[in-house]
């Protein structure tokens, strides 16, 4: 006995006085893991495969992974700054601007990490379940605020912005991107025992392109897999999306964690795939999903002792989780690492104000503007009835810890009047709860009296929100009453309409002169709404989904194939707006295609330029779209598809020449027999304009051998 006292006592002294191989950084990480892992006992290993990494002494291995979200803005318990939902940040259609955010974001996130704050759930660290980028197929679902629309080609340029701003392009990562929710994930009702069947070849062609793009071009270090099932298969366990497509086909190289629960609340209690939650633990792992909650630190070693899984694929899903730490460079000294002096100062910081102003800017879509309502003239407007539920306390979104300073859109007006003018307000109803007559009457009477009535209307998370659907289209509560009785007191009114998902205005769109989506635009909502009102900004943000009339108009929530009516690709009916929709307050010519070359080969890449001139009187941005049709496809193909876009700035009169580069690549459709995407000689039709409806110019190439 006293022997082996010793024995330990000289191993602990040993391993004190010695540098392990894997805190060498002069060493390949590969090797530093292998070294690391080499150390691990079985406990230390599952332990490691929780998600919140918790700090192992023994072996020197901080606390580095952590829980935390970064949908738009750092999820802390101090104020950080708070940017448009990523909704309104994907109808700014411009990735350059995304990129800027985000890095904002992680900066914020660094700092955070390296004062040591706490975050939601554990001190913060460096693994952010962000972004978001399941795609808006229903317009019911009730995450639309968190993702990037209906289109995968928007979606998927503007998630890999996303994922480089957060993570960087330096030796080190940042922070770390978890992309989410893998795969065809946007129901919420019953979502931990959903089935979600879907045809191949939509799956390949709709449904995981920008899932392709977020893995292969942004090098998105972490996937979470969804809690729903794909075609009768639990995502977290399921071997074809993890293994076979993840890593097979995309190369992909981080970790894949699960949903929070997931191992339970969809292998045991959804898809009943067992009751026995040690076999989940092995089912999950085994399928390729590495990093989970408790349950894997709790299960596992027992799930390896009774022979479910041996410990060979405890190491793998280990060494994946681990290549993430190394690159994050949290073995490696404070000094090498540039992130780690990343100070407290960035965060709320004023340039990080500025630039959530300016994401708001950019997002607000001006929908309709008869009569050329708006902007308003400061010059004649002497009084303003700000009336609506979300004039003074608008809702922030979710996935948002504490707030910082905000700016209400009553705030901003005023702000914007001074003492030029006066900005009466009252709400006169609630979001969902029903209105007295009396206070619809006081707000009609308001507008009355007023040069100009602007409504704040719109949803919150008692409307849409993680685990609720929407059952309308329909603005809740009293709104639309309220929006009718002010219209009729006067007929100069604004409707501002602040959502996740879209919102029907049936009435309101054939009736009020002037409509603006603003999302949930953030700290800075009331600045950027006030500017463009009065006319201090142009807008140019333009929708990234399809408006309708009513649910009428769409297929069942449980129908994946998108091509039995769901977004602009695939819809016969005519829109309320239509995908890419978005007017200014100037206005734009198209001229001048040139597409070249006019035949290409199936393996070829041909230019598209046109000259894009604002003939207006004000300066603005023009977001020019790209759609491709395939005129005899051998399946059923999308109407149009969108391949291309550029936001640019033009001053009046001037004119640019905007170029799109077009692999001949992207006008493949999947082949199920070959299993590959085929593109098909023949013709297809090149399509640009204003949005999905306001095509300006059209022409077509000839596909070849």
């Amino acid at each position: 006995m006293r022997l082996a006292f010793v024995i330990v006592l000289s191993a602990g002294w040993l391993f004190a006085q010695t540098t392990p191989a894997y805190f060498d950084p002069a060493k390949p990480i590969e090797e530093r893991i292998t070294a690391l892992i080499g150390q691990m006992t079985l406990e230390e290993k599952a332990a490691e495969l929780n998600h919140l990494t918790s700090r192992n002494d023994r072996l020197r291995i901080p606390a580095w992974g952590g829980w935390n979200q970064t949908l738009h803005g750092v999820w802390s318990k101090q104020p950080t700054t708070l940017f448009p939902t990523a909704i309104g940040m994907a109808a700014t259609w411009d990735p350059p601007l995304i990129r800027t955010i985000t890095d904002a974001m992680s900066d914020e996130a660094r700092a955070l990490y390296n004062a040591g704050a706490d975050g939601p759930r554990s001190k913060h660290g460096l693994v952010y379940r962000s972004p978001v980028i399941n795609i808006s197929r229903d317009p019911r679902w009730g995450r639309i605020q968190e993702c990037f629309g209906e289109d995968p080609y928007l979606a998927g340029r503007t998630a890999v912005a996303y994922v480089r701003g957060l993570q960087g392009t330096g030796k080190y990562l940042k922070v770390a991107a978890t992309v989410k929710h893998f795969a065809v994930n946007n129901v919420e009702a019953n979502r931990h025992a959903l089935s979600a069947t879907v045809p191949e070849r939509i799956l390949m062609e709709y449904w995981l392109p920008h899932w392709k793009a977020a893995i292969i071009e942004g090098h998105a270090q972490s996937v979470m897999a969804s809690y729903n099932q794909l075609n009768g298969v639990p995502n977290i366990a399921n071997h074809y999306l993890l293994t076979d497509i993840l890593r097979g086909l995309w190369h992909f190289d981080g970790f894949v964690v699960s949903d929070l629960g997931g191992v339970s609340s969809s292998l045991v209690q959804g898809s009943h795939l067992t009751d026995k939650i040690e076999v989940a633990a092995a089912r999950a792992i085994e399928a390729g999903c590495d990093l989970d909650d408790n349950f894997y630190e709790q299960q596992l070693p027992a799930a390896v002792r009774d022979g479910l899984i041996s410990e060979a694929v405890v190491d793998q899903a280990l060494r994946r989780v681990l290549r993430v730490a190394f690159r994050l460079g949290v073995f490696d000294p404070p000094e090498m690492v540039p992130f780690s002096k990343i100070g407290a100062g960035v965060i709320e910081s004023q340039a990080h104000r500025e630039l959530a102003l300016k994401t708001a800017l950019e997002s607000i879509v001006l929908l309709r503007n008869e009569g050329g309502l708006l902007p308003l003239d400061r010059g004649r407007i002497r009084s303003v009835a700000v009336i609506g539920p979300q004039a003074d306390r608008f809702e922030t979104g979710n996935y948002f810890g504490a707030k910082p300073r905000i700016v209400s859109p009553l705030e901003g007006i005023r702000a914007r009047l001074g003492n030029a003018g006066t900005a009466d307000y009252t709400a006169a109803c609630d979001i969902l709860e029903p209105a007295k007559p009396e206070d619809i009457e006081q707000a009609a009477a308001l507008a009355r009296k007023s040069d100009a009535a602007i409504l704040f209307l719109g949803t919150n998370l008692k409307v849409e929100a993680e685990g609720r659907d929407r059952n309308s289209l329909d603005l809740p509560g009293s709104q639309e009453q309220l929006l009718e009785a002010v219209y009729k007191a006067n007929p100069r009114t604004i409707a501002v309409i602040m959502s996740g998902g879209p919102v029907s205005l049936k009435w309101a769109s054939q009736n009020v002169p002037a409509i603006l989506a603003a999302w949930y635009p953030g700290e800075e909502a009331g600045t950027a709404l006030a500017n463009v009102l009065f006319g201090d900004y142009n807008p140019a943000g333009r929708l990234p989904y399809t408006v309708y009339d009513s649910l009428d108009q769409v297929p069942p929530q449980d129908e994946y194939d998108i091509t039995k009516g769901f977004t602009y690709m695939y819809f016969t009916g005519k829109p309320q707006f239509a995908f890419g929709h978005g007017l200014s307050y100037t206005t734009f010519r198209y001229s001048a295609l040139e597409i070249a070359p006019r035949q290409v080969a199936t393996e070829g890449t041909l230019t598209i330029s046109l000259d894009v001139q604002n003939t207006g009187t004000r300066a603005g941005d023009e977001v020019a779209q790209l759609y491709t049709h395939e005129a005899a496809p051998a399946v059923k193909r999308p109407s149009k598809e969108l391949r291309g876009f550029q936001r640019v700035n033009l001053k009046p009169k001037e004119t640019k020449r905007v170029t799109f580069t077009l692999p001949a690549s992207d006008l493949a459709f999947y082949d199920t027999a070959s299993k590959k995407f085929v593109v098909r000689p023949g013709t297809f039709d090149i399509m640009v304009g204003a949005s999905s409806a306001d095509i300006r110019l059209r022409d077509s190439l000839q596909v070849r051998e």
